[in-house]
This record gives structure tokens, sequence and C-alpha cells, in this order.
């Protein structure tokens, strides 16, 4: 069931940023982008599963999550949690190094001659909005415009598009 939101994307300097409005309260849709046992359902664009996903929720903490594609293949992605305001705000690292050969030489392909590193810190932002529902704002920072023009080229928007609505199946679920 779609609540009727959009997920919104905007491209500034260096960022992709990607916003959706949760018919839910700000403390549910945290507890289900924190708690694994939830995680665990809704990563990953739609189809993929994750047999792993490790979460140590602190400062300094790090995260592991690995989403499987339909086909078998794996995309392990890493990070250290750098800040967190419970209810409010998640700052990690996010580090795609050991994704498939394949996808890793296709992403540097298009990042060019730049050779930046792929590796972004990301912001997650929880916000109320109006009565009873959450804005939820991914902010994704890269190196440069050509990193984030080769992530965006590469899906990122639609992944993240799908990841959603994966999320918001699972909020109409507690």
């Amino acid at each position: 069931m779609k609540t009727g939101y959009d997920t919104k994307i905007e491209i500034p300097d260096r960022e992709l940023v990607i916003s959706r409005i949760f018919d839910a309260p700000r403390e549910l849709i945290y507890r289900i982008w924190t708690d694994p046992k939830h995680v665990v359902k809704w990563w990953g664009p739609k189809d993929f599963t994750n047999p792993v996903c490790e979460m140590d929720l602190q400062v300094g903490g790090k995260y592991k999550f690995v989403m499987r594609s339909p086909e078998g293949i794996d995309y392990p992605v890493v990070g250290v949690y750098l800040e967190i305001v419970k209810n409010e705000k998640i700052v990690c690292t996010d580090v795609v190094e050991d994704h498939p050969q394949e996808w890793m030489d296709q992403l540097k392909k298009d990042i060019g001659e730049s050779k930046d590193s792929p590796d972004s810190v990301v912001t997650v932002l929880f916000e109320d909005f109006e009565t009873n529902k959450t804005k939820l704002t991914i902010q994704t920072r890269f190196k440069s415009n050509g990193v984030r023009d080769a992530f965006h080229n590469m899906g990122m928007a639609d992944g993240w598009t799908e990841s959603l609505d994966r999320f918001e199946a699972e909020i109409l679920k507690v």
C-alpha cells in the first residue's frame, strides 16, 4: 500500500539527496531504519536480499550490509558511524570497495580520469512533518561531481527509491 508520497531526488554540488515523507511518527521511522531485524527486510533494491546485516549503532561503531541480487551477486557495503542523534540524525561513511569487480570497473570508467575515491559520507535526517508524519532525507556527499554523476548514472537514485518502497512496506507491517 502506497501512502502517496513520492521520493524526491536532488543533485546539488557533490551530493545526491533523496527524501520522502512517511505517514508514521519519527520514532518509528528511526527504529525501522536502525533495527537490523527490520533493515534486513527493506535494505536494497526490489528483489534483493540481505544475507548479512550487522550494525553497531554507536559513534565509531561499524556496519556491514551485503545486498544479494536476484542473480546471486553480492554487493557488500561497510562503514563507520560518525555521528548519531537518536530519532534525528545519523552520519556514517559508506565504502563499496568490495562490490563485484565488474561493477567497480564500470564505476571507475564512469568516473573517468579523476581517480577520485568512490567512498562517501551519508547523512540521514529524520524530521517531523505535519501531524504524525516524518520526512526522511538521505544526503550522500561524494569526493567530486564526477563520482556523484557516476553513481547516479549507475542507478543509485532508482535503487534508493526501491529501497524506500520496501521501507514503507516494512513500516506498514509494524
